[in-house]
């Protein structure tokens, strides 16, 4: 199908709930993809956070077909070597104890949510079942994540969401430990909020969450959907900010496009779970544990984390040289390792536009912050051509406006 065939059949039969490009996609290798009539694109969004390898690659395309044609589904109820294998792996890398597969980031998140209530009424606390959560974040949009994002426009028309639910401002001290109570079950945080603009909490602010949870008896959840995996230039983000937590949930990248996510937690923190207390039909999928097995040993064996973070380095000198140059536009350029926003002093649509225009994929978050979010296998050259053409489009919002 060319493009508007393909967008007016999804008009016609899908559901309304994205605000979609008018870009069809049909194709992808490597850093780049080609839309229906065979226009080339520089993909600096990588699926959002997802394609860690970029498109296609020849690892996990034959890691999925060689379990597909093995064994798909089991369920739950038998063992299969692709989700221990999986395990084993982000243990080994992660520095947490257990891990429990699920389908994505918000069931990550609820999982972890739920982990946390029960963990504290197995420990003989039933009333410490308060969540906090800071402002502007994102954990997802089952009700349970969906209440711990603290984002009103998001919720609105969902209520009555679950009670339990509070907020502290995000990267102020002070208030979360006004927030924290003896009936906090868990504190849940981003150590870069994606959705909310790419702002990193400080290694400070971290250990003083640490500490303010174990004063309060509560754990402490990082949610790394987004950060983690090597995005930030460690293979978990809080590996940077000398902080242990006790769960991190994830989803995103781990599969390598399929679709997972994983709860990681301590040894302790995970004891809050027993048979029966937790499951999924497709949890641990075999096909999609193979394809993030041979996502990750990938990134492991090509040194790819270190890769991000050196390309991160890279990519935001370039964007400080474009701040330099565009110094009305461009407010503020942030992140760590690849995961950074170009904050804008007006809305960062017609940018973007311009950027997709020009053949580079991105997005905007937070309404004025370009976010990118590339694979870790970008080169310097795929690094030059994104900044050049984010160049073009930033020199076309101030021609416009003049």
């Amino acid at each position: 199908m060319q493009s508007q065939e393909l967008m007016a059949k999804d008009k016609s039969y899908i559901m309304s709930t994205y605000g979609r490009y008018p870009i069809a996609l049909v194709r992808g290798q490597g850093v780049k993809a080609w839309d229906a009539e065979g226009k080339e694109y520089l993909d600096f969004l990588g699926g959002i956070a997802v394609n860690l390898l970029g498109h296609s690659h020849p690892a996990v395309v034959a890691a999925i077909a060689e379990q597909a044609g093995t064994l798909i589904h089991t369920s739950n109820l038998y063992y299969t070597e692709p989700g221990v294998e999986l395990a084993a792996l982000l243990v080994e890398n992660g520095g947490l104890d257990k891990v429990f597969f699920c389908n994505s980031g918000a069931e990550a998140n609820e999982g972890a949510i739920k982990l946390a209530r029960k963990y504290q009424f197995r420990k003989g606390h039933p009333e410490k079942t308060k969540v906090v959560s800071a402002t502007h974040s994102f954990h997802g949009r089952t009700l349970g994540a969906l209440t711990a994002t603290a984002k009103p426009e998001i919720q609105e028309g969902f209520g009555p969401l679950p009670a339990g639910f509070a907020y502290a401002e995000f990267g102020d001290i002070e208030a979360l430990r006004a927030a924290v109570d003896d009936k906090t079950a868990a504190v849940i945080l981003e150590p870069v909020q994606g959705e909310g603009g790419i702002y990193a909490l400080t290694p400070e602010y971290l250990q003083a969450a640490r500490a303010i949870c174990d004063q309060a008896g509560a754990l402490l959840i990082l949610d790394e959907i987004q950060a983690g995996l090597g995005r930030t230039g460690h293979f978990f983000a809080y590996q940077g900010l000398a902080v242990k937590p006790d769960i991190v949930t994830l989803a995103k990248g781990l599969g390598g496009g399929l679709p997972i996510g994983a709860i990681c937690a301590t040894q302790e923190a995970a004891s809050g779970f027993q048979p029966g207390d937790h499951g999924t039909t497709f949890g641990a999928n075999p096909v999609c544990c193979a394809a993030a097995v041979a996502t990750l040993k990938t990134i492991l064996s090509s040194h790819l984390v270190e890769m991000a973070a050196e390309m991160g380095r890279y990519l935001m000198d370039k964007l400080e040289g474009l701040k330099a140059k565009y110094p009305a536009l461009v407010k503020e350029v942030r992140g760590k390792g690849l995961m950074i926003g170009i904050e804008l002093s007006q809305p960062g649509a017609p940018v973007l536009a311009k950027c997709h225009e020009l053949g580079l994929l991105a997005n905007v978050t937070a309404g004025t912050v370009l976010r990118l979010l590339p694979p870790y296998v970008i080169t310097a050259k795929d690094v030059d051509a994104a900044v050049a053409i984010i160049d073009q489009a930033l020199a076309s919002a101030v021609n416009a406006k003049a």
